[in-house]
């Protein structure tokens, strides 16, 4: 088996003791018993290869080629003998942690292997009882390798509806994960976590028992997301590209409306105010509809930028909406004659992308309702593919914002794959993104922090949460690329809209002023693609209704 793995620079692999760190690691197991062998893997094929999970902060970046062939039986999978173990390494490579999805033997890309296939299969002992004192022994790098396998193994028992050897796995994931340890172990925890949660909605009584009592707090919801828009810089560059883009399209309008799908951050519009009073033609009448579902926000945003046109002598109408996207009223967005529209949508669209059902219940085999798989009571994968699902939300929202006639539109969506239907596949890509943005945050914050605890937790962790262990309509993080964001929309009516030089300037920088050194900006087909280091995180595009 062939694994490709960058690390941080902290637990990078050093060549001169690569092949005796990994030849402890393979004795130790080879001398204890049968049944406590839970990482190491039952070897079927020769080659089988995998994703860079996390880069280094440093200039340069590592990449690691971990040929293990190991002689051992298994009692409990096979009795195969397999080869003597055999480690080889790939030369450094610079700067190109994030770079390519997928490495063969010969370092050329592979587009056709699947999430599934590039990663080993392992070998989970039947029998609990642990902890094993060898899994403490283990170094940083060799327990990241161990994560990585226990997640995609365990991934691979819920899937199959194996919740015993799924139960294992967790238990063997708990010795090694911590929510306050490294980038690795961090993930680990809350992807464990999802995976917990998705087999505990097999069993709806106990799921709704232990989180009947749970009661969310908009104020710490308002919180983490002001210290994600804090932290990060990518948050910060949708918003000065959005508005340099409505100024621009604004260009000689005396009156204009701005909709805001996402009205959560104030700081924004004070910006745009502040721009437009600085036009040379005089500021516009200006009016912002915003829509929040939090009646606070909306609030604080009315009061914060009612006094700031009253400080600039802006003629100024702020119009609240308390509402989901997912059930807003057009009427109320009171779009009047004479007005030049701007639409501005903020990690919001995906959310729309979530089936709806349309067929009464019906039970399977199993005695698993449709409703309930459509819910997230499924071992396996998203029943929309293969359950009567209508998936006209989006369609029609789209429909309906291009009958709103707006002079541009700007979307800024998550730009990765977390939208298939199969468990193996999203687990694989969310763990590279959320790799990504748990190894920026190492970068910016001290593992002690509470704020980045805070953020993992109840932002990243929430996120992960309803990727991994929700279905059907439940499941909203449908992240998806922006290719795919660009099809959707052009096949609505609407038009990409090449972003100006200075708005790329603008937004490369705020990057280069920021602490966060592998934050990358680059323009992707006019529109912008933000990154760590080369692993896209973020788009942002700007739209017109096409005549």
């Amino acid at each position: 088996m062939s694994v490709v793995f960058s690390f941080n620079h902290n637990i990078v692999l050093i060549a001169s003791r690569v092949t005796s760190t990994l030849c402890v690691v393979f004795s130790k197991v080879l001398t204890q018993p049968p049944t406590v062998r839970p990482y190491f893997l039952h070897l079927e094929t020769p080659k089988l290869t995998s994703r860079p999970l996390y880069s280094s902060n440093s200039e340069w970046f590592h990449e690691i080629r971990i040929g293990v062939f190991m002689n051992f039986r298994n009692p409990f999978f096979s009795t195969k003998t397999l080869p003597e173990p055999n480690i080889q390494f790939l030369r450094n490579k610079k700067q190109d942690s994030y770079r390519n999805p997928m490495f063969q033997d010969d370092g050329s890309s592979s587009v056709t292997s699947t999430p599934v296939q590039t990663f080993p299969s392992m070998s989970i002992s039947p029998l609990t009882g642990s902890p094993y004192p060898w899994l403490k022994e283990l170094k940083s790098e060799e327990r990241g390798l161990c994560l990585i396998h226990l997640l995609l193994t365990c991934a691979k028992h819920v899937a199959s509806g194996n919740f015993e050897h799924a139960n294992i796995a967790l238990d063997q994931i708990s010795h090694l994960s911590s929510p306050e340890g490294d980038t690795m172990q961090r993930i680990a925890s809350y992807f464990a976590e999802a995976l917990a949660n998705r087999i505990l909605k097999t069993w709806p009584g106990i799921y709704k028992a232990l989180h009947s009592t749970k009661i969310p707090f908009a104020s710490d919801n308002i919180l983490v997301r002001k210290m994600f828009f804090e932290y990060f810089p990518y948050l910060k560059v949708a918003f000065v590209i959005t508005n340099q883009v409505i100024i621009e399209a604004m260009e000689g309008e005396k009156i204009v409306h701005v909709i805001d799908l996402n009205a959560s951050e104030p700081t924004q519009w004070r910006a745009l105010l502040r721009d437009l009073s600085a036009r040379p033609e005089g500021p516009p009448h200006l009016r912002i509809t915003g829509v929040h579902q939090q009646k606070e926000v909306l609030d604080q945003m009315a009061r914060i930028l009612i006094e700031e046109a009253e400080k600039l002598d802006i003629p100024f109408q702020f119009n609240p909406i308390l509402s989901k996207i997912e059930n807003l009223d057009f009427e109320k967005l009171n779009v009047k004659t004479g007005e030049a529209l701007a639409i501005s949508s903020v990690l919001q669209l995906h959310s729309l992308l979530a089936p709806e059902e349309v067929t009464p219940t019906t039970k399977d085999t199993n005695g698993i309702s449709q409703k309930d798989l459509g819910n997230g009571y499924s071992p396996s994968q998203d029943t929309a593919s293969s359950s009567p699902f209508s998936s006209s939300k989006i369609d029609s929202f789209l429909n309906s914002l291009r009958g709103l006639s707006p002079k541009v539109m700007i979307v800024a969506e998550q730009d990765s794959n977390h939208n298939k239907s199969s468990l193996m596949e999203r687990l694989s890509e969310s763990l590279y993104f959320y790799a990504a943005l748990f190894d920026c945050l190492e970068s910016t914050l001290p593992r002690t922090s509470m704020e980045r605890l805070k953020v993992e937790k109840m932002l990243f962790g929430e996120e992960i949460k309803n990727i991994i262990a929700c279905e059907g309509s439940e499941r909203k993080e449908r992240h998806e690329k922006l290719d795919k964001w660009v099809q959707r929309l052009d096949l609505s009516g609407f038009g990409c809209v090449p972003l100006s030089y200075y708005a790329l300037l603008q937004a490369r920088r705020l990057v280069q002023g920021y602490s966060c050194d592998g934050c990358r900006i680059k323009e992707e087909n006019g529109c912008v693609v933000m990154c760590w280091q080369d692993r896209p995180l973020f788009s942002v595009s700007a739209w017109k209704c096409r005549r």
